[in-house]
């Protein structure tokens, strides 16, 4: 994954949005802590970003002391040039969205789930090339190059003794004798030719 940069203007925007001012209602998500980013070589906050350049919010409705009852809100911002359908969020950013999980995923974890789902792609190709190079039980090549010389040799057969001795087979066989020669089976329908009615005295 190619990552993007940012400009320093945006880098000082993104470090005063991180900070918890109290006449704030949104925040950007980091930590105390600073660490190296993914997209520049500078210092930002642990959890502003994914690998992917999305931002993380929190907020809340009321501007107030931080231990408000209220519950605060999480959402994502993605950069302006990421079109709709090209936003992708990791399974770590949707637990924290949800407050399924308390902490953000640091980005050491983000690239270990990145690294583990290439290998796992890895292995999943190694063991379809794998299964595909075994032979089928229903493709057998000894029972298909057995079954393949049946059809000619009877088509030479049959050839060898001409049309006279299939018929003489279908005379032979009562079933299709009593099949043939059943009631009704010459029976056509014939028009409607109603007869005048008797009349009553």
């Amino acid at each position: 994954m190619t990552p993007k940069q940012i400009g320093p203007f945006a880098q000082a925007w993104y470090k005063w949005k991180a900070l918890r001012l109290p006449w704030r209602r949104r925040f950007l998500i980091g930590s105390s802590h600073s660490s190296s980013s993914p997209f520049t070589n500078t210092t930002l906050p642990t959890y502003s970003f994914d690998l992917q350049g999305n931002t993380f919010w929190e907020f809340r409705h009321t501007r107030g002391a931080q231990d408000s009852a209220e519950r605060w809100r999480r959402i994502v911002s993605y950069p302006r040039s990421t079109h709709l359908s090209q936003v992708k969020v990791s399974p770590q950013w949707h637990q924290w969205l949800r407050h399924a999980r308390r902490d953000p995923p640091s980005l050491d974890e983000q690239r270990a789930e990145a690294a583990r789902q290439e290998r796992i792609k890895l292995l999943a190709a190694q063991a379809d090339a794998r299964w595909e190079a075994k032979p089928r039980v229903m493709e057998d090549p000894r029972a298909r190059a057995r079954a393949v010389p049946a059809p000619e040799m009877e088509l030479k057969a049959k050839e060898r003794r001409g049309s006279p001795l299939v018929e003489d087979e279908e005379e032979g066989d009562p079933w299709a004798r009593a099949t043939a020669h059943g009631p009704g089976e010459n029976w056509q329908p014939a028009a409607w030719d109603p007869s005048a009615a008797k009349k009553r005295r």
